[in-house]
């Protein structure tokens, strides 16, 4: 009889350690370390001499020429714009979906929603390891699609799951919420270890893969907002999307992270209400709804979301400071970023910002990682600063260098659209690569952050104007 083996991985990174040790080697988490039992599988015959017996089981692969006709792969269109649109266009037949965000923020909701709008096509199924089967017809009640037809199963044992699909009637697409919450029963750890959520995840794709069905996996997400469980998890499926949102605001964002089907950095934009999600077809106006006019500090940004172009507004306090060591406080963009434009500002443009707090803000709770968004913070800073406002119908965009120089970036003719679409007379800019009619916009370009001076001249506490080198 095979003995079992134990080894000791970290729940963290999933590492394995030979013994156990109370910091992980990987990631240096500390108490992550947990003992696992593995069976092992059995043996066969013994092999005769220098693995002729491996030798004579392997096959040979067959290689295909890189040109060939491929069928494109059909999709399973959820008829849920927003959500079609991170996906590619539509869920693809034998594809494997993770989809993570914060507890509570409505993955549960979204699926039961887009599961309810696909049964319409196809055989869908909707499994649930956290909830009863009455808890889920209750929410399907709230939400309108109690009389779709989606069956609904609440178990976890992953062995079972895996034999639902692979009957003959089994579902084309079928929802599993959530990963940490299945088992494999040859496994002797404990549901959302490292070991339960590999085992479980590669089961459910394999089935998936071999019988053409769209899998939807639920994911729980770590503090740190990554998705709990191993980093492998992410590189076995086929697309992994994160649910976002700010508990005080009403929108959600659906975010691709990495998509095999079709583009990555898309975002679908939601409003929760209380008859579940509903689409956003312009996000711009839902960001810029509540925005005052003529207040010093605040910019209106011309961003780009994978392939949508959006307009947010950034909101900056500077403020004396009564501390020896002044705040920066950031929401929605990386410190790291602002301490830069801050340096950038006081060391080339001579603004006087190192004694006072830094408050900066994207309002509606929408979270900006692109540089393009530098040129609209500095805007947004200075204007505070000096304590006047930016023009109400002008938007701003561009990366700044660390020598003061304002850059051009990708796409600012659909951004410049966008603007002159929603109202904008007037937009702060780079200099541009390439010109091309701007319409009724009026475009100010910029080479340097000298050129802020223009807009809102100096605070009596600034320094000097530094020469350029």
């Amino acid at each position: 009889m095979a003995r079992s083996k134990s080894s000791f991985v970290c729940q963290s990174c999933g590492t394995v350690h030979v013994r156990w040790a109370g910091q992980c080697d990987g990631c240096g988490e500390w108490n992550t370390v947990v003992e696992e039992i593995v069976d092992a599988p059995p043996v066969g015959g013994k092999a005769s001499g220098k693995g002729e017996s491996a030798k004579n089981r392997a096959g040979r692969i067959a290689f295909v020429p890189l040109t060939g006709v491929s069928e494109r792969a059909p999709r399973l269109a959820t008829d849920i714009g927003e959500f079609d649109r991170v996906l590619g266009g539509g869920l693809v037949e034998g594809s494997a979906t993770l989809i993570g965000g914060d507890p509570g923020i409505g993955k549960s909701t979204l699926l039961l929603q887009a599961v309810a709008a696909l049964s319409k096509h196809a055989k869908c199924a909707y499994v649930s390891g956290e909830e009863a089967v009455d808890q889920i017809r209750m929410r399907a009640e709230r939400l309108g699609v109690a009389e779709a037809p989606v069956e609904l199963a609440a178990a976890s044992n992953v062995r079972d799951i895996a034999a639902a699909m692979d009957a003959a009637d089994g579902p084309a697409v079928i929802v599993v919420d959530s990963i940490q919450t299945m088992y494999v029963d040859s496994l002797d750890s404990a549901p959302g270890t490292v070991g339960q959520v590999r085992a479980c995840a590669q089961e459910l794709i394999r089935v998936a893969k071999r019988r053409g069905t769209a899998l939807l996996i639920v994911g729980h997400v770590t503090k740190e907002g990554a998705i709990a469980g191993p980093r492998v998890l992410e590189h076995m499926v086929d697309t992994v999307l994160y649910f976002e949102g700010e508990r005080g605001h009403p929108f959600r964002i659906l975010r691709g992270v990495k998509n095999r089907f079709g583009p990555t950095d898309e975002i679908g934009v939601f409003d929760m209400t209380g008859e579940g999600l509903m689409e956003v077809g312009n996000p711009s106006e839902l960001f810029l709804s509540d925005r005052q006019r003529d207040v010093a500090g605040a910019a209106v940004f011309a961003g780009i979301e994978g392939t949508r172009p959006m307009l947010v507004e950034i909101q900056a306090l500077v403020a004396p400071s009564p501390l020896g060591t002044p705040r920066r406080a950031v929401v929605g963009w990386d410190s790291g970023r602002l301490a830069m434009v801050l340096a950038v500002l006081e060391g080339r443009a001579g603004y006087r910002l190192s004694g006072n707090d830094v408050y900066l803000n994207v309002a509606g709770g929408m979270r900006i990682s692109e540089p393009a968004a530098d040129l609209a913070v500095a805007a947004a800073l200075v204007s505070s600063l000096t304590g006047e406002p930016i023009p109400a119908d002008m938007v701003v965009f561009g990366e700044i260098g660390l020598s003061g120089e304002v850059r051009a970036v990708s796409q600012s003719e659909g951004r410049l659209k966008e603007a002159a679409k929603l109202g904008f007379a007037a937009a702060l800019t780079p200099k541009r690569r390439s010109r091309t009619d701007s319409g009724a916009l009026r475009v100010m370009e910029i080479s340097d952050l000298h050129g802020l001076e223009t807009f809102f001249g100096r605070s009596a506490d600034s320094q000097p104007r530094v020469a350029e080198i």
